[in-house]
């Protein structure tokens, strides 16, 4: 076997090579273009492939994912008949879905525990059938449905632009439909986004393919400027501009309280640091996949989604699903736990889900979207409820304590004997001690365990999802 050389001054050096053995030592010669070249290669995958990280739980941004249990829940229940005819279900379909909507009590019990959600009345599901309970919604949901869509209305450039910019992002500006549609709740778009918005904004996007899932794509028709910098970089310019002195683009890395990183690891990030940020609009096909670039560069779409999204978190499986469309590698997941001061990875409720450090303090979002406004509504609805419930069982509570207190009053009159022993009055205390055994018991009962079971339901104790 012939194998050439490039020499320093240009020239082919042949060389015979008789086994395989000696075709490695040939390429590993220390002095040689082509083996300082595979060698750097080589280096280059091991530095990112080997290195591992611990992963380490941060309760205060699991307690974030924990707060917004609720609401989520209670969202899915509205979204379900949001999607029935008309808007109106019979009760019991609603109960055979509970464990698509992750319910854990009965429908019955979630609407007396959320009252001003749904209305309840009866009805006929087929004509000459005995009327049965169906639910639709209440005036103040109907009212909140009216101001989500006038905050879609005053936030649709930002819409636009979200939308705009995951297309810029992608590989061939083609996203699937089917894809995007799993995603509008994570970014805020309306349901009817793809049939009422895109064909109005044709110069920016369209439709392309044909109906059926996985037949439909949306495709970036024109290429817009404006959108194509990244959080990071409109970041660097404002700090830029408020210093007067040019700032490199480049990721905020905040590692948790207690977290320590090895050396090995501590050298590679901050060698990792220095190299360019690569914009996760910019033409990346010339970098190798597994090359240190490209993982800046993917460092920096993730950055840049967790941004564009509303809670500033995504489940990991949602990610995965744009693998093809991103260049993402099949071990992309390791990312969030390689960068744990920029991401990191919760595990709460078995879902991984990727969170971006640097838009929370503590527990709280303080990076807020314009379109959770939205949120913001519907949990003051839901409040509302739960204050009504509450005040509700406190009346109910008040005016059983009374009642029991009547009782006993009553019972103490009628057990009062009176004698002429020593002149004084004695009592059948005997006949008293027993009816308070029974009053407390009552009210332990219908009292305590009943409204405490209750209250915890309506947010006064622990949540019940």
């Amino acid at each position: 076997m012939l194998i050439f050389t490039l020499l320093r001054g240009g020239g082919l050096q042949c060389n015979r090579v008789s086994s395989v053995t000696h075709l490695k030592a040939m390429l590993f010669k220390p002095h040689t273009i082509s083996s300082h070249i595979l060698s750097n290669h080589l280096n280059q995958l091991r530095s990112i492939s080997s290195l591992k990280v611990v992963w380490r739980k941060d309760p205060e941004l699991d307690r974030a994912i924990e707060n917004d249990k609720r609401f989520k829940l209670c969202a899915r229940v509205v979204r379900e008949v949001l999607n029935e005819p008309r808007h109106v279900i019979p009760l019991r379909y609603l109960e055979k879905r509970r464990q698509r909507m992750h319910l854990k009590v009965k429908i019955e019990t979630f609407l007396n525990h959320n009252p001003g959600l749904f209305d309840v009345y009866l009805d006929r599901i087929k004509p000459k059938t005995e009327p049965v309970r169906f639910i639709r919604f209440s005036a103040k949901l109907q009212n909140f449905l009216e101001e989500q869509k006038r905050i879609f209305q005053k936030n649709e450039d930002l819409i636009v632009a979200k939308l705009c910019k995951l297309l810029m992002m992608s590989k061939n500006k083609v996203v699937s439909a089917d894809k995007l549609l799993h995603v509008k709740k994570e970014f805020g778009f309306p349901d009817d986004f793809l049939v009422d918005l895109v064909p109005r904004y044709s110069n920016y996007f369209r439709l392309i393919g044909s109906p059926g899932e996985g037949q439909s794509f949306l495709e970036l028709v024109n290429w817009e400027p404006k959108f194509a910098k990244s959080v990071i970089e409109h970041r660097a310019e404002e700090e830029s501009e408020r210093i007067g002195i040019r700032v490199r683009p480049n990721f905020r890395v905040q590692l948790p309280s207690g977290f320590v990183l090895k050396k090995d690891m501590r050298d590679w990030v901050r060698d990792w640091m220095e190299l360019n940020y690569v914009s996760p609009y910019a033409d990346v096909s010339h970098l190798e996949q597994n090359s240190r670039e490209m993982e800046k560069r993917m460092v920096g779409v993730f950055h840049e989604l967790l941004s564009l999204s509303l809670y500033k978190r995504i489940p990991v499986p949602i990610l995965g699903k744009f693998c093809d469309e991103y260049r993402f590698s099949n071990a992309f997941s390791s990312v969030f736990t390689r960068h744990s001061g920029i991401f990191y990875m919760s595990l709460k409720g078995g879902i991984e889900t990727a969170v971006l450090r640097e838009a929370y303090e503590g527990d709280k979002l303080v990076d807020l979207d314009p379109l959770l406004e939205i949120k913001d509504k519907f949990v003051e609805l839901l409040e509302e409820g739960w204050r009504q419930r509450a005040e509700e069982l406190r009346l109910k509570q008040e005016k059983l304590r009374r009642d029991m207190e009547n009782s006993a009053t009553k019972v103490d009159q009628m057990s009062v004997k009176e004698t002429n022993v020593d002149g004084r009055r004695h009592v059948d205390n005997g006949r008293r001690r027993a009816f308070k055994d029974f009053s407390e018991t009552v009210l332990q009962e219908n009292l305590c365990f009943g409204p405490a079971r209750s209250l915890q339901y309506i947010g006064v104790g622990e949540q019940y999802i």
